[in-house]
């Protein structure tokens, strides 16, 4: 019998053309050779959100390479210097055989590659000397991605050899999204430089978009500017005008990829590096004139199945989404998954959850080298209609069950919600993570439907921030930190003051409308880092790091209650009665006894207050 491999593979981004294909020939070969696959697969960049990104990113630390025979790096795919290097540090560790794209700078590594300068630089050559175009504007990709750095380079340099200066205000830094074509069009149109005679853009993605921009300004392409991209997808062969662009194997480059680790996972010698084809295509964009004919029947084929799989996919994730928003539990939300999965026909799926997730608050960051919590447990397991649990497995097993078969390819990605993490779900022997452009979005559904069910346990009805269970797990985490680094904190406790005289002459709904305002005033009273909880029917507690955190904390709450009372129409004022305690807690000291401090501390204000009105 012929040896099982399992190999690794780092991808971010699976939403666009260029993984996609590579993918594909990957999976492929792959099939064939009796290789399991694992793809550690994130969206990491495309909402520009650093807190989102922690999330996303998580998942990059919970490979176990100690598992794997080899790996296959698309770190070309990542704008996030920080995370990719970090991943071939753990690849270059785990010293296992090791094929990367793009990219020849270890020599720890094989590589599968195209000369990007070589072919650029004849597409620009081309613009220059064919066409006459003498202005240009250029539309980067990412500044760390050698992909990107040696374009620009190319470009630059054909530049330079023709004579042509380059005016730095027509580059624009984008991260070969879709979305910094507009961005780099409206900038163009916002800074008052004339028109260029070309846009040169690293990739398709930011091309066609920057050309769409273009002509919804009036601007006509080629006859009022050229525009050109890099990658030759389908998108750019069909679109109008068809896109002048570099032709590059990407399919051909993932089957030679997973050929060469093939052969060293065998003992194998192989070639260090392998360079794949690329030449450029020189079409309507740019002003040339090919013949197209050819193309017509592959477009109609391929257009039909992008048109279907669009309806469906909206209408399978409206559906989706109307039935997370309304799970209360992780059954419910279990059983919408499961209705996803059917109609989708999803053979394999494991919905893989932190143990204690809905009480546990697990943050990763890449800054303080924390690792993937150990414990994991599975509420939902699907195989082909069969549905099942596994209630604890460590996570360094990566599946909730023994996998034993040979050819699997499977995509492992992150759920969470902003930089807390959920854990993550299992799709096997299915393409839909990297041909549906609904999966990012699904994937986000699913964490903050389990988000949400989370908070259920921990979050106040009425007031809608923590309740007891809460705040003693959330501000446990505060107190343990100031514990360990001997850091000052503040604990607080408020009263509501008179709310047995408000319920008796106006009424309950008034007395759950002065909770609620009081509750809204210690809120915004609060930073994002401060944790506060109501802890009983009329008592609120607040924590929060500094030694001057509650005198701070209590002029904003009497300011803001102050404001509350001028604006509010009401025959009574909102007045709570407000106790404190600043200290550095030791290892010998406990949450529950600062908090009885500070009720001390407030009992004692609310009796002089008393004594006053007396």
């Amino acid at each position: 019998m012929k040896k099982i491999f399992n190999v690794a593979a780092f991808v971010c981004g699976m939403d666009e053309e260029y993984p996609y294909q590579i993918i594909k020939g990957i999976n492929e070969f792959a099939r064939n050779h009796a290789i399991n696959i694992s793809y550690f697969a994130s969206f990491g960049g495309v909402v520009e959100n650093s807190s989102f990104d922690d999330g996303e990113y998580s998942i990059y630390k919970l490979a176990q390479l100690a598992s794997f025979d080899g790996a296959l790096l698309l770190t070309n795919t990542f704008s996030n210097l920080d995370i990719r290097n970090s991943i071939i540090d753990k690849v270059k560790a785990a010293n296992i055989p090791t094929v990367i794209f793009e990219c020849n700078d270890y020599e720890e590594f094989h590589d599968v590659s195209i000369d990007n300068y070589a072919v650029m630089k004849r597409l620009v050559e081309h613009l220059i000397n064919e066409h006459g175009y003498k202005v240009f504007n250029y539309i980067s990709g990412p500044e760390t991605n050698p992909e990107a750095q040696e374009r620009y380079k190319a470009f630059r340099d054909a530049l330079s050899e023709n004579g042509l200066e380059f005016d730095e205000r027509r580059l624009h830094k984008g991260q070969f999204r879709s979305y910094d074509g507009i961005k780099a069009i409206d900038d163009f149109m916002h800074s008052g430089i004339s028109l260029p005679d070309a846009f040169v853009c690293a990739n398709d993605s930011m091309a066609l978009t920057a050309m769409n921009k273009l002509q919804l300004n009036g601007v006509k392409v080629p006859e009022d500017v050229a525009v050109t991209g890099f990658d030759n997808t389908f998108n750019a062969r069909n679109a109008f005008p068809v896109l002048t662009t570099v032709k590059r194997p990407l399919y051909a480059s993932g089957v030679k990829a997973c050929e060469v680790l093939y052969s060293l996972m065998q003992g194998e010698k192989s070639p260090r590096s392998t360079i794949m084809d690329a030449e450029p295509v020189f079409a309507e964009s740019c002003g040339c004139n090919p013949d197209n004919r050819d193309n017509a029947l592959e477009f109609r084929k391929e257009t039909a199945l992008k048109i279907e799989r669009t309806y469906m996919g909206i209408h399978i994730l409206n559906r989706l989404i109307a039935a997370l928003a309304v799970a209360k539990n992780i059954d419910e939300c279990s059983d919408a998954i499961c209705k996803w999965l059917e109609a989708i026909d999803c053979g394999e799926f494991s919905l893989c959850l932190v143990s204690n997730w809905e009480k546990t608050y697990n943050t990763l960051s890449y800054d303080d080298g924390g690792n993937y919590p150990e414990a994991m447990t599975a509420p939902l397991i699907w195989d082909h209609g069969e549905r099942s649990a596994v209630k604890s497995f460590p996570s360094k097993q990566l599946h909730p069950e023994q996998q034993l078969t040979s050819g699997k390819v499977s995509y492992y990605i992150p759920l969470h919600f902003g930089p807390r993490i959920l854990g993550y779900y299992i799709m096997s022997n299915t393409d839909f993570p990297i041909y549906s452009n609904h999966c990012h979005t699904i994937t986000m559904s699913i964490g903050n439907a389990i988000e949400t069910i989370s908070k259920l346990n921990v979050l106040d009805p009425l007031c809608g921030i923590y309740n007891r269970n809460g705040f003693n797990i959330n501000a446990g985490y505060i107190f343990e930190e100031c514990i360990q680094a001997q850091a000052a904190l503040s604990v607080i406790f408020i009263d509501v003051d008179g709310l047995k005289i408000i319920n008796d002459t106006y009424g309950h709904s008034e007395g759950d409308f002065t909770i609620k305002s009081v509750s809204e005033t210690i809120e915004l009273s609060c930073g994002s880092m401060d944790v506060c909880g109501r802890i009983g029917g009329d008592e609120f507690v607040i924590i929060g790091r500094g030694d001057n955190f509650a005198e701070i904390f209590k002029k904003r709450f009497d300011a803001e209650l102050e404001r509350k009372n001028q604006e509010m129409n009401k025959p009574y004022e909102l007045s709570a009665s407000v106790g404190f305690i600043n200290a550095i807690p030791d290892k010998s000291d406990t949450l529950i006894e600062f908090i009885q401090q500070a009720d001390a501390e407030m009992y004692l204000v609310k009796k002089a207050r008393r004594k006053q009105r007396i």
